[in-house]
């Protein structure tokens, strides 16, 4: 399923997102006030490595930094309008990709298999904050 997304993305030309980026995006869309800090450590990486995936998001349009409303050491990062935009299209494509999973297995299958997987999911990592959409 994750190769044929990647595929339709291919097909609209769009920039080489990976995985990460994805998870970004996702955080950064249910956290208004998130800084590089709170990405990095949902992310469990270092901040270094997280301040190199913002920039190269910021260099394709999809963030942005803005002041920190309290501590002016920190910045406060955003999706931008092109970053919201291509999640909408990620959700679009995903749910393209899950029709084409329908057609093969049948709509009841699906729905037992999303079922399924969010009970294993919710027994795993209750204590998380868990995405059910892609991260490309």
């Amino acid at each position: 399923m994750t190769d044929r997304f990647h595929a339709l993305l291919a097909e609209r030309g769009r920039e080489p997102l990976r995985p990460a980026h994805g998870y970004t995006f996702r955080y950064l869309a249910s956290h208004p006030h998130a800084t590089t800090v709170d990405l990095a450590a949902h992310l469990g990486v270092t901040k270094q490595a997280t301040s190199k995936a913002v920039a190269e998001l910021e260099d394709w349009g999809y963030v942005e930094r803005r002041p920190h409303t309290t501590d002016k050491r920190a910045q406060v990062l955003a999706l931008t309008t092109r970053g919201r935009e291509y999640l909408e299209l990620a959700d679009e494509l995903w749910t393209t990709v899950e029709g084409q999973l329908a057609d093969v297995i049948g709509t009841e299958r699906l729905a037992a298999l999303d079922r399924d997987l969010r009970t294993y999911i919710a027994a795993v990592h209750a204590d998380q904050e868990v995405s059910f959409r892609p991260v490309w």
